[in-house]
């Protein structure tokens, strides 16, 4: 194999790795995603007066559902309303609180006392880190280079010696 052949598959092979790269990069930026934090304290208020609206069934205002955390959070329920409330396994009493840390990603579906339908659903996810984009870029990379690769040796270089020069 010539240097300048070996050139042109190195130079592919990178530059598939870069395409990907650029591409995985640019979606991650545009989607985004909740998982790309590390863990928070994160504080959910039941404001006074959440037990007659769900009675009512009316929705406890910005309230999504489902929630995202990240394994590592913790969820602190602050109950201000006049009325004890439950989300999964947590008893919150009336101008108490209580928390709970989420170790493991998981799916949840909580019996939640605060929302009108009864239920709330809670998606823990692993954090999104340096390591798990570069994992995501080398497995769309490596098979992208050795395409462009074999496209070289196979397509592009065969058809310029063929050329007279």
């Amino acid at each position: 194999m010539s240097k300048q052949t070996l050139f042109w598959v190195v130079g592919s092979f990178v530059g598939g790795i870069l395409i990907a790269a650029i591409l995985a990069e640019a979606a991650f930026r545009y989607i985004g995603t909740a998982a790309d934090r590390g863990p928070q304290r994160i504080e959910l208020i039941i404001p006074a007066g959440t037990s007659d609206r769900v009675a009512r069934g009316e929705a406890l205002p910005g309230l999504p559902d489902p929630m995202v955390f990240v394994v590592g959070d913790t969820l602190v329920v602050k109950n201000q309303d006049s009325t004890a409330h439950q989300l999964g396994p947590l008893w919150v009493p009336a101008g108490s609180s209580a928390s709970l840390s989420f170790d493991q990603a998981q799916n949840f579906a909580f019996a939640c006392s605060f929302i009108p339908g009864n239920y709330l659903g809670l998606d823990v996810k692993e954090p999104l880190t340096l390591s798990t984009r570069i994992v995501g870029i080398l497995s769309a990379g490596i098979p992208l280079g050795m395409l462009l690769s074999l496209y070289i040796v196979f397509a592009v270089l065969p058809a310029r010696k063929a050329k007279p020069a």
